[in-house]
């Protein structure tokens, strides 16, 4: 089974990257994408329940990452909701918790983080 996995991410290339090394390692399905806020929160309001794991970027081109997940929280139990940033700071982790994130991920230095995570959600829905 592969984990559908719905990605929010403003930069092109970082969000192909990521696309194409999830898909490999950790045997996700890139079911959707946003670029902005908006963009965001229309796919998950479309899509309730098509989604596993949502990978979300707090800086978006329109918006804010914040945003989307606030949209996420009335989400199901097996829907998981993490947030992928170069901005992983206490503070930021701490807001984080607050709206329900279930892992923040820098950018920077914890893919591998990252994708060990969704190789474990990937073996909870088997």
């Amino acid at each position: 089974m592969r984990l559908k996995t719905f990605i929010v991410e403003d930069n092109p290339t970082i969000r192909e990257n990521l696309i194409g090394t999830l898909e490999e390692l950790a045997s996700i399905d890139a079911v959707g994408t946003a670029e902005t806020e908006n963009e965001g929160k229309v796919w998950l309001q479309e899509n309730p329940a098509g989604w596993n794991l949502a990978i979300v970027d707090l800086f978006l081109r329109q918006g804010s990452g914040l945003g989307v997940l606030s949209a996420c929280r009335e989400r199901g139990a097996n829907q998981k909701v993490v947030v992928l940033s170069n901005y992983a700071t206490p503070d930021i982790r701490q807001r984080c918790a607050q709206l329900g994130v279930d892992a923040v991920f820098d950018k920077s230095n914890e893919i591998d983080a990252l994708v060990d995570y969704c190789v474990a959600q990937t073996h909870a829905l088997t």
